[in-house]
Order: structure tokens, then C-alpha cells, then sequence
């Protein structure tokens, strides 16, 4: 502090933004033109500019840091994705499971009744669809939790 001055001088600020030391210096001298009047008003006004310049940099950093989780899960997912369905591959899986139990189903459904009988048809079938409900399972398990990624992603 100077002196017989009531107003403490800055005497070092950062230099890692010009923008707003310039604002600072100006609050300062125009409180120096102003007097106390209007200090109360010049601090209001440069804090409402100071809240500004931190939402933008927060902005900022949660912008780029949600571009680099999209791009990770891209690399790791193999190719481009919309946010909400990420994870999602189409029906091809599913379809593709679907058409292996038909083609196990012909072979199974004759060596299981043919050396069981009709038991061995049911065992052999509810296998075939246990491994379907297994798959359909876990598909709408990771289904639900890319579902919750994206809504938790939208509110950052």
C-alpha cells in the first residue's frame, strides 16, 4: 500500500491475461476518477465481467474435455458415433446369433430326439434359447448403461 492511500496499489498481476489486467486498470483508474461513490457499482461490474471470462474457460474445458472422451470411444468402438448410440452395432449381432442357434437347431433337435427323444428335443432347445436370452441380457444391460452415459454426458 501506498502511503496516505486508502486504495492498495497492484503491484504484480499475472501477465496470463492481458484482457483482464487491462479491465482490472481500468476499474481502478475509474475508481480513482469516480471516487467512492461509484465503487460499489465499478467492482460489481467487474466481477459480472470476471464471471463471465470463468464460464467461458469452464466451457471450454468441459467442451474439449467431452471431445476427447468421444474421440477415445471412437478409437476404442472402431469408427464414428453419434453421442446417444455410441456403442450401438446395429442388428447384425443379433441376427447373426439368430441364425447360428436356426443352423444348431436342425443338427441338435435330431442327435438330442433321435437318442433321447422328446426330452433331449426340450434340453436341446431350452439351451438354444438360454443362449438367446443370455445375449439378449447383457445386449440391453450395455444397451441401458450407454443410455445413462449419454444423459450424463448431456448435463455437463
Amino acid at each position: 500500500m501506498r502511503e496516505g492511500s486508502a486504495v492498495p496499489s497492484v503491484v504484480v498481476m499475472s501477465n496470463r491475461n492481458p484482457e483482464l489486467r487491462k479491465d482490472l486498470d481500468a476499474a481502478v483508474q475509474t475508481r480513482k476518477e469516480l471516487g467512492e461513490n461509484y465503487e460499489a457499482a465499478l467492482i460489481e461490474s467487474f466481477l459480472e465481467k470476471l464471471d463471465e471470462r470463468i464460464d467461458e474457460t469452464v466451457d471450454r474445458a468441459v467442451d474439449k474435455r467431452l471431445r476427447r472422451r468421444l474421440a477415445e470411444q471412437q478409437v476404442v468402438g472402431g469408427g464414428p458415433a453419434s453421442m446417444g448410440d455410441r456403442n450401438w452395432r446395429g442388428p447384425a449381432p443379433a441376427f447373426a446369433l439368430a441364425a447360428m442357434s436356426l443352423l444348431f437347431a436342425i443338427p441338435l433337435s435330431a442327435i438330442a430326439a433321435s437318442h433321447v427323444g422328446f426330452l433331449g428335443l426340450l434340453v436341446a432347445w431350452g439351451g438354444i434359447v438360454g443362449v438367446n436370452a443370455c445375449y439378449a441380457s447383457i445386449a440391453n444391460t450395455q444397451r441401458g448403461r450407454t443410455e445413462r452415459r449419454a444423459r450424463d454426458d448431456q448435463r455437463w
